[in-house]
């Protein structure tokens, strides 16, 4: 800017300069101060443009908003090109309320300087004030494009992908601290604070970031991918489908509003959007093994084959859809198959770790392949490197497990429950636990056939219940397991049961009265569902060890069964099951029912007349015809369950018992007394 009044002295001026440095320098602390400086500046030189400035500044800070309002936006009618006119001017008329000034002035700033995030994040709350959405939401987009390129927030990404993210959180919290309202600095530092394992803090920055910011998508899907790792679905589906209102057409959100709502078990509008997504964009071999799974949950096997081929047919390397297609299991791969698998395999040798999953998958699929095949020493080739991969990727320790139920063994003692009372007393639930591959999904589709029980999935919610007490333990909070049950009253077990049933009540969409949760590990929460669901149903599905252990060894699962990757590891983990479960035998008489597998298949009327007995439901037919329902399912044997009941998979183990000798001597006597206990597991 240049003085009004160019013909003063070089002295005046020097000396109004110096007036208005002092005047700069009092704002902060002494408004008041800096308006009587810059009023005697301007009654001696009238429009000088930086009195004016420091005169609208100082007014703002004062209150008197309408008052710097006027100041301003006459300076700005003046000085339309100065950007610090419009900054200015857009914070007061923001303030007062005048959103129709605010936006002209910050149209006018953005476009004299576009690289600013700031401007574009005001205006897109001035735009929001008045009703134009759509704008205000391309606004936010320009804001967090232009954020993309302010170097104290790629310094401190840069620092959080090099792991170094206490420096990366020290660099985005002083940002904050000058500029709190910064959507992309409060996003970033919700990432630093997920990766460090702080979830809820997570959470809370990223939902400050999209509160400061409606239209900054990448925070909103980063959001949507946070809620569905806390299993907050409900609150993922409303952020799932505000994202897709975006004007912005990206792909990835209806692909991610599909996943919520398959999480969800809302299979048919997954559907939907993955059949609309592959009309426009067939060459996605990623999004047509997604489709394949929807088809398959929902019992379309014809359907699933044709997406998984399709899948593979673009993408040969693909493992998950190769796997996808043997998992079928009503389905065979043939020697054409086989020969693409290995050609496969060979192109992927020497890749990188990103690629090791596709290699395990071909690796299991091999095995099956070659299985079906009638080639056991091919097959257990093929399986035995794709758990020996796997296994390489996972954590899983025998010894700690162990000590774990050793630890709930001693809490759950007979002193402890006798002196317990109170829990929800819901009869809701019906928990189905066991070993994965142990016949939980017929056991599932059975029930589910009767007019009073709904099968949902397998809902992780108690799991989490479980590990959010654990937590505790581990951070000191209690000496022990006993100690941590010792704390619980009887409100806290109410609590605790009303909230299981709050959060998995996203899963129930019929008006049943009972439902079904097939998790099976929940066999490890037994104890605490008793003791804040007293009511509940507790059904055991146990299988053979050798046919179970050697069926969840040949399978590989999409998450949770880490201990099945090692055949000794998966002994012990039944060895370990079965001890818990004969101890809550001991300690709680009649509260579980279980279903042994082999006397299912050979008697099935009495032993469904049993089940449903346990439930306390009366017999109804279509339990006896259960392959009939129509349900989505999504387990491994969600094929198998839609077929009468066959004896094929009883003694299937026994075709590669020459390679089982590690599981065998790690079981010991628990398969050959099974079904029975062996003395050696039970309670001393």
């Amino acid at each position: 800017m240049t003085p009004a009044n160019p013909s003063k002295s070089q002295d005046n001026i020097g000396g109004q300069q110096a007036m208005l440095a002092r005047a700069a320098q009092m704002l902060a602390a002494d408004p008041a101060a800096t308006l009587g400086i810059v009023d005697a500046i301007l009654a001696d030189v009238p429009f000088l443009p930086q009195a004016e400035l420091l005169r609208g500044q100082a007014l703002r800070q004062l209150g008197r908003i309408a008052d710097a309002v006027a100041t301003l936006e006459a300076l700005a009618t003046r000085h339309p090109q100065v950007p610090a006119v419009s900054w200015e001017l857009a914070q007061a008329a923001s303030t007062a309320g005048a959103h129709d000034v605010a936006i002209a002035a910050l149209t006018r700033l953005t476009g004299q300087l576009p690289a600013v995030p700031g401007g574009w994040f005001l205006l897109a709350r001035e735009l929001r004030a008045v009703g134009r959405g759509a704008d205000a939401w391309r606004a936010d987009l320009s804001g967090t494009r232009a954020a993309a390129n302010d170097a104290e927030l790629i310094a401190a990404a840069v620092a959080m992908n090099d792991d170094r993210l206490d420096e990366a959180a020290a660099m985005v919290s002083a940002r904050l601290a000058s500029t709190p309202d910064d959507a992309p600095a409060a996003r970033l530092l919700g990432e630093i604070c997920w990766r460090r394992g702080d979830m809820d803090d997570a959470l809370a920055q990223v939902k400050r970031a999209i509160e400061l910011a409606p239209g900054f998508d990448l925070a909103r899907e980063f959001l949507i991918r946070l809620l569905m790792q806390s299993n907050r679905l409900p609150e993922a589906l409303v952020h799932a489908e505000t994202l897709r209102q975006s004007p912005v057409n990206a792909p990835g959100h209806a692909l991610l509003h599909a996943s919520v709502l398959v999480r969800l078990g809302e299979q048919e509008p997954a559907r939907v959007i993955y059949e609309d997504y592959l009309a426009a964009t067939p060459d996605q071999p990623m999004v047509w093994q997604n489709l394949g799974h929807v088809h398959k949950t929902l019992g379309r096997q014809a359907d699933a084959v044709t997406a998984y081929r399709e899948a593979v047919t673009r993408q040969p390397t693909l493992g998950e859809a190769w796997w996808s297609l043997a998992n079928l299991k009503t389905v065979k791969l043939g020697p054409g198959d086989i020969t693409v698998m290995n050609e496969a395999l060979a192109g992927l040798a020497g890749a990188d770790e990103a690629r090791a999953e596709d290699i395990f998958h071909l690796h299991f699929s091999l095995g099956k392949a070659h299985e079906d095949a009638g080639d056991a020493a091919a097959a257990f080739r093929h399986y035995r490197e794709g758990n020996a991969r796997r296994r390489t990727l996972i954590q899983h320790d025998a010894d700690a497990f162990s000590a774990d139920i050793s630890a709930a063994i001693t809490g759950f003692s007979p002193a402890f429950l006798a002196q317990t009372a109170g829990g929800c007393p819901a009869r809701d639930p019906i928990f189905i636990v066991g070993l994965p591959r142990s016949g939980s999904t017929l056991v599932e589709q059975i029930l589910a056939s009767h007019s009073q029980i709904e099968g949902t999935m397998e809902l992780p919610e108690m799991m989490m219940i479980g590990s959010r007490l654990q937590s505790r333990i581990d951070a000191g909070e209690f000496a022990d397991f006993g100690a941590m049950l010792a704390s619980l009253s009887p409100a806290d077990c109410a609590r605790l049961g009303e909230e299981y049933l709050d959060r998995t009540r996203i899963h129930r969409k019929s008006d049943r009265p009972l439902f079904i949760d097939k998790m099976p590990n929940n066999w490890q929460h037994v104890g605490l569902i008793k003791l804040i669901l007293p009511n509940a149903t507790i059904i055991d599905a146990r299988r053979h060890p050798m046919g179970c252990c050697f069926s969840a060894w040949k399978q590989h699962f999409a998450r949770g069964q880490s201990f099945s990757y090692d055949l000794v590891d998966v002994g012990r983990y039944y060895r370990d099951y079965v001890r818990f479960m004969a101890h809550i035998d001991a300690v709680l008489p009649g509260a579980v029912h279980r279903v042994i597998y082999e006397q299912m298949v050979a008697d099935t009327e009495v032993q469904v007349t049993k089940l449903l007995g346990a439930v306390g439901v009366d017999f109804e037919p279509a339990c006896l015809t259960f392959w009939q329902t129509d349900r989505a399912v999504r387990t491994a044997s969600s094929e198998q369950v839609r077929q009468p009941i066959f004896t094929d998979g009883v003694d299937h183990w026994k075709r590669f018992a020459d390679w089982l000798d590690p599981l065998a001597e790690t079981l010991g006597d628990i398969s050959s007394a099974y079904p029975a206990v062996p003395p050696t597991l039970r309670p001393a």
